[in-house]
């Protein structure tokens, strides 16, 4: 019965278990790395309290070892690929800039709220059911086109939907929805910025709260 209901979700022609897998590959490695940099100051407290050093170091190692078991899971993906006859051109190279674009986005995120965790300590509790929401608002086990013309503008505005849809452009050599991927780019470098000095303005109390 679950894999009949899968089968009713359109793929835009690819395999529905390369589909489902290429946009569950960028969307763990920046939930896990949301996750682990969220959590690195309060993890590493008494690190904090002895050593004075750049702080942004702690979320920025624990979003930088999810990179690792990306790699992993990607090798499985190329893996699955060409068990479904699916073929890898150079367009695939884009993959690099949005990895790039992606880890930006997840320090950002990791950072501002690893900075909320240490003054706000509940904050830890409410962010898996944070990130639960934000993967359904992330086109991953769906593509765009499944969502009404008239409500695609909101999904847009999550900057993961344009990255996941030109991560899966790449692979499967699709035309890329630059207007899309603009607004992702626009809106995670914005918010990687305001995160660095949101984060610079309380790592000053860190110190005395944590």
């Amino acid at each position: 019965m679950f894999f009949g209901k899968l089968a009713k979700i359109p793929s835009d022609g690819i395999p529905y278990p390369i589909f489902a897998y290429a946009g569950l590959l960028p969307w763990t490695f920046s939930s896990n790395a949301v996750t682990a940099g969220s959590n690195s100051l309060v993890g590493n407290a008494a690190l904090i309290t002895k050593v004075y050093f750049p702080r942004t170091l702690i979320p920025g190692a624990a979003i930088g070892a999810g990179l690792v078991d990306f790699a992993i899971a990607a090798i499985i993906l190329f893996a699955m690929m060409l068990w479904y006859g699916t073929h890898l051109t150079i367009g695939v190279l884009l993959i690099i800039p949005l990895m790039i674009l992606l880890t930006g986005l997840s320090m950002g995120v990791g950072l501002w709220i690893s900075g909320l965790n240490v003054k706000y300590r509940d904050v830890r509790y409410a962010l898996p059911f944070l990130v639960q929401i934000w993967m359904y608002a992330t086109p991953i086990i769906y593509p765009i086109s499944f969502v009404p013309e008239r409500w695609r503008w909101v999904l847009v505005l999550n900057p993961l939907t344009g990255i996941i849809d030109g991560f899966r452009a790449a692979l499967f050599s699709h035309p890329i929805a630059w207007s899309e991927l603009g607004v992702s780019a626009a809106i995670s470098l914005t918010f990687l910025v305001y995160a660095v000095f949101s984060f610079k303005r309380m790592e000053r109390e860190f110190a005395d709260i944590i």
